[in-house]
């Protein structure tokens, strides 16, 4: 993967926020502005011609939002990978858009060296939901939801192929946690994580952790309280 440069398309209709995101990439020889959409229709367009590997998708624009966007970038066989941009007031904006298909969000303040940091990872598979932060707006996420796993009947679902150790590998990312985290919080190797993190999205046929967690929290396996 050396050398590789990652291609960036940057979706907001404000221009000097583009302009900003644009500067702040510019700096770093492996990432690569190679588009600009003003709203997600313009941005669903672009993406069927031009070569993209992650997209820098805001949620509340004109003509078409960044949840649709996302949903329709994400459905194409080769889509790019898509990374919310959102702020503390759109919550449920982000949790839909993971729902679509995004692999994480950052809130629009994010420090640059993070936004990097962030484009990177999305780029190489992982998704971006770990910090703080985002365990906080994960838990305000629930309050959108329907009162999942209230019944008790998603339990038996959840379960269903599990080993007990990828069920407690899924809980682990569900709450934030990375690779590193949950091999020390199980004392396991990380490479032994990522072997059954693999298990239980092949299981469960879900795509990444954004998916995830969007999975643990409908179903009630994590709740916000038991997020702690």
């Amino acid at each position: 993967m050396s050398g590789e440069v990652i291609r960036v398309m940057l979706v907001d209709d404000q221009e000097l926020l583009r302009a900003g995101f644009r500067m702040v990439l510019g700096a770093h020889p492996d990432v690569e502005v190679v588009a600009e959409a003003g709203n997600g229709a313009e941005a669903v367009a672009l993406a069927g011609r031009v070569a993209v590997d992650v997209v820098l998708m805001d949620v509340r624009m004109p003509v078409m939002d960044g949840v649709e966007a996302t949903r329709l970038i994400r459905s194409a066989p080769e889509g790019p990978r898509v990374l919310i941009l959102t702020t503390f007031d759109l919550d449920d904006y982000a949790f839909a858009a993971l729902k679509a298909g995004a692999s994480g969000f950052l809130l629009k303040d994010v420090p640059p060296s993070d936004l990097v940091s962030a484009i990177r990872s999305v780029h190489s598979g992982d998704a971006v939901v770990a910090p703080s932060t985002t365990r906080r707006l994960l838990e305000r996420f629930v309050a959108h939801l329907p009162s999942a796993g209230a019944s008790g009947t998603a339990e038996p679902a959840a379960s269903s192929g599990l080993t007990a150790r990828e069920r407690e590998v899924l809980v682990l990312v569900a709450r934030g946690l990375s690779n590193t985290e949950i091999a020390g919080r199980l004392e396991l190797a990380e490479a032994t994580v990522k072997t059954h993190l693999g298990r239980v999205l092949a299981k469960l046929s879900l795509r990444d952790r954004a998916q995830v967690i969007v999975y643990a929290y409908e179903t009630g396996l994590v709740t916000p309280h038991s997020a702690d």
